[in-house]
C-alpha cells in the first residue's frame, strides 16, 4: 500500500500538519523594525505576547509573519510568545522590497551566493539569531517556513531583482511559498512573471496588498494564472472600509476561485497595536471582520479563506526541484 506523506508546514516551534493550522491570518509582523516607519517599531517580547492572546481568543489559530530579513526578527521570542499564546506562527526569510534597506546595507552588495545561503540557513538550519547583522550568524533552533519578497511601486528594481532571484532558488531547493510585498497592489503581473522565468509557478505565490487596489477584473486575472491573493489591510480604515474587501471576496466567490483568497491584517506600526494601546489590534480580522463575512456569505466562505487557501499555500512541496 503506497504511503501518503502529509503535508507539513514549517513553524517557529517545528513542522506541523498543515491541516492541523485551524484558521490563518495569513499576513502579519510580530515583531517589526524598519526605517520605512521610523519610531514605529515594535520589539516587545510581553506586548508581542499579549496580543497574539487577543488574536487566539479571536478563533484565529495561526499567524505568518511576513518580517523578513534585517527587519527585526527576533525567532527566540518569538518561539516564546508562540507558546505563550498557543498560536501557530509561521516566519519568512527573504527580502523586502529596497526601501526598507539603507544604501550601505550587506544585503544591497552581498554577492547571490551569499544572499541564496542566508536564505537557505534560515529555512534549513535556524533562523539567525541576530537577523543577519553581521559580523558572523548564529543560528537558532527556530526555521523559517515561508520566502517573503517585496516589489517597489510600479516596478521591481535591480536589488529586487536579484531579491528574487535568490528567493526562487530557496523555494526551489526548499518546497516553501513565496509572499510577495505588492506596493499598493501594484507590478503584481510583473512579479509573477520574474518568478516564472526562476522556475516558481504562480500557484507557489502569495501576492500581498492587492486589496490596496481593489479591482475585481486585475484580481481575477492573477488568480487565473494561479496566483493566491492575500486580502491583508482588514480594519485598516484609511485605505478603504472593510465593505469593499467584502464585496471582493464576494466577486471571487461568484466567480468560483475564492480557493485562491486568504486574509490578514498585516499589522506593521506600533501605534496599530492594541498592546501598545493603539488599534485596530492584530486581533480585529478574527474578531470584527470575520463575523461579517459571515453574515454574508456564511459558514463555508470563511473555511475556504481562512483554512483550505491558506493551509494549501503554506504546505511543502515534497518534490521541490
Amino acid at each position: 500500500m503506497a504511503v501518503v506523506e502529509t503535508p507539513l508546514v514549517e513553524t517557529v516551534l517545528g513542522p506541523v500538519a498543515a491541516d492541523e493550522l485551524g484558521d490563518v491570518d495569513a499576513h502579519e509582523h510580530v515583531f517589526l523594525r524598519t526605517p520605512v516607519n521610523p519610531g514605529d517599531e515594535f520589539l516587545d517580547t510581553d506586548k508581542a505576547a499579549d496580543e497574539l492572546l487577543r488574536v487566539a481568543a479571536s478563533g484565529i489559530r495561526t499567524v505568518v509573519d511576513l518580517t523578513p530579513v534585517g527587519l527585526g526578527r527576533r525567532p527566540g521570542q518569538l518561539a516564546e510568545v508562540s507558546r505563550t499564546s498557543g498560536v501557530h506562527v509561521v516566519a519568512a526569510t527573504g527580502f523586502h522590497r529596497s526601501a526598507h534597506y539603507p544604501a550601505a546595507h550587506w544585503a544591497r552588495h552581498a554577492d547571490d551566493a551569499t544572499l541564496l545561503d542566508v536564505l537557505l540557513d534560515d529555512l534549513q538550519v535556524g533562523m539567525d539569531r541576530y537577523d543577519w547583522d553581521f559580523p558572523r550568524p548564529l543560528p537558532s533552533p527556530h526555521r523559517a517556513g515561508i520566502i517573503k519578497l517585496g516589489a517597489s511601486y510600479h516596478r521591481i528594481d535591480r536589488h529586487e531583482e536579484r531579491w528574487f532571484a535568490a528567493g526562487a532558488a530557496a523555494a526551489r531547493d526548499t518546497g516553501v511559498a513565496v509572499a510577495v510585498h505588492t506596493e499598493v497592489g501594484t507590478a503584481a503581473h510583473a512579479a509573477l512573471d520574474l518568478l516564472d522565468r526562476h522556475g516558481i509557478p504562480a500557484g507557489r505565490v502569495l501576492l500581498a496588498h492587492t486589496d490596496r487596489n481593489p479591482d475585481p477584473e486585475l484580481h481575477l486575472d492573477l488568480i487565473a494564472r494561479g496566483a493566491h491573493l492575500v486580502y491583508d489591510t482588514i480594519g485598516r480604515i484609511k485605505y478603504r472600509p472593510d465593505s469593499v474587501v467584502l464585496d471582493l471576496i464576494e466577486r471571487m466567490a461568484e466567480a468560483g476561485e475564492l480557493g485562491r483568497i486568504c486574509l490578514g491584517t498585516d499589522v506593521g506600526r506600533k501605534s496599530s497595536l492594541s498592546a501598545y494601546g493603539g488599534g485596530p489590534g492584530m486581533d480585529v480580522l478574527g474578531r470584527d471582520f470575520v463575523p461579517r463575512l459571515r453574515r454574508r456569505l456564511g459558514d463555508e466562505a470563511v473555511e475556504t479563506v481562512l483554512r483550505h487557501a491558506p493551509q494549501g499555500l503554506l504546505a511543502k512541496e515534497t518534490c521541490a526541484a
